[in-house]
C-alpha cells in the first residue's frame, strides 16, 4: 500500500533535539525508531540518518542531512494543530515560539476565534488554531 507522511530534513544536526521537543508537547508523542549515521558514512557519526516519531496522531519522518543545502524550512509548509483548549494553545505557542519567530501572534483573524502561527527554533512552521 502506498503511504505518505511528512519528512523533516534538518541541517546542522538538529533532528534529535527537534524530535525531543515535539514528542514532549503532545500526550501521544513518541519516538518510534531511530537509525544513526555510522563511522565512514556520509553523515556526522551518531546523528540521525532516519527517525520516525508521532505527535498529535501524526507520524513524521526526520533526518539530519549530510548535504548542506541552500534551502531550509519555509512557512509555506506547516503543521496545523487544532487545539482542544485555550490553555493548550497557549502552552504550545509558548514552547514553539521560544527561540523561534512569531509569524502571527495569537488573535482573532476572522477565520478562527483564536489563531497563532510560529516558526520554532529549528525553523519548522506551526499553525495553532483554537477550533
Amino acid at each position: 500500500m502506498t503511504a505518505m507522511q511528512p519528512f523533516l530534513m534538518f541541517q546542522g544536526g538538529h533532528a534529535e533535539q527537534a524530535m525531543a521537543l515535539y514528542v514532549s508537547l503532545f500526550d501521544d508523542g513518541e519516538v518510534l525508531d531511530v537509525t544513526r549515521w555510522q563511522k565512514d558514512e556520509p553523515g556526522a557519526e551518531g546523528s540521525i540518518k532516519l527517525a520516525r516519531f508521532t505527535a498529535a496522531g501524526q507520524s513524521v519522518l526526520a533526518s539530519d542531512s549530510p548535504v548542506k543545502h541552500a534551502f531550509d524550512f519555509t512557512p509555506s509548509w506547516s503543521f496545523f494543530v487544532d487545539c482542544a483548549s485555550g490553555e493548550e494553545q497557549e502552552r504550545l505557542f509558548a514552547a514553539l515560539s521560544e527561540g523561534g519567530e512569531v509569524l502571527m501572534p495569537p488573535g482573532d483573524y476572522g477565520f478562527s476565534k483564536r489563531f497563532a502561527w510560529v516558526a520554532d527554533r529549528f525553523g519548522v512552521s506551526w499553525q495553532l488554531n483554537l477550533a
